[in-house]
């Protein structure tokens, strides 16, 4: 089996936050840091395991710290645990007033990818490379991995149960 370091497929995107990216109360609009979020996280994905993979869900998106227009936002990524064909991808985003050079933790959560064949790929029958922690914050974050996935998959079964229940009529035929 092969084994690729956190490190490998750590991202950094550093974007300006602009008056334009902002929501009424003048914070970064949450849907702009989510599609950062993706972006970065796939790209953690694409160097971790080399081929296609598709969004599964996005995990306990905990936005600690609004971000101010202005500053900037740093969206750190880096795979936090493999499965088969699945790959979490822990998510650190860092603030930074970018008049005084303060940083602040902004928020955190975890994604989760499944690799697919594509035109990267085609073949079907795969799995994931293993990650290995180096740093000990990459340990601590990697040691929660298989609690996370358990609760996870335990989560998705009980809202299947609940998706199942809801109706996809248009109210108005």
């Amino acid at each position: 089996m092969q084994e690729n370091f956190c490190r490998l497929s750590k991202v950094i995107q550093t974007h300006r936050i602009f008056p334009f990216d902002l929501n009424p109360f003048g914070f970064l609009f949450g849907g702009k840091l989510m599609s950062w979020i993706d972006d970065a996280a796939s790209i953690s994905v694409s160097r971790h395991c080399r081929r296609g993979a598709v969004t599964a869900s996005l995990d306990q998106l905990n936005f600690l710290k609004p971000l101010h227009g202005n500053h900037s936002v740093c969206v750190e990524t880096y795979i936090s645990g493999t499965h088969n064909k699945s790959m979490e991808v822990f998510v650190k985003v860092i603030g930074e007033d970018l008049v005084t050079s303060e940083r602040y933790l902004a928020a955190t959560c975890f994604t989760t990818f499944v690799a697919v064949p594509s035109h990267m790929n085609e073949e079907t029958e795969f799995t994931v490379p293993k990650v290995v922690p180096e740093t000990e914050e990459e340990q601590m974050v990697c040691a929660g991995y298989e609690k996370r996935r358990d609760q996870r998959l335990k989560e998705r079964s009980e809202y299947k149960g609940f998706a199942a229940s809801l109706s996809i009529d248009l109210p108005w035929s």
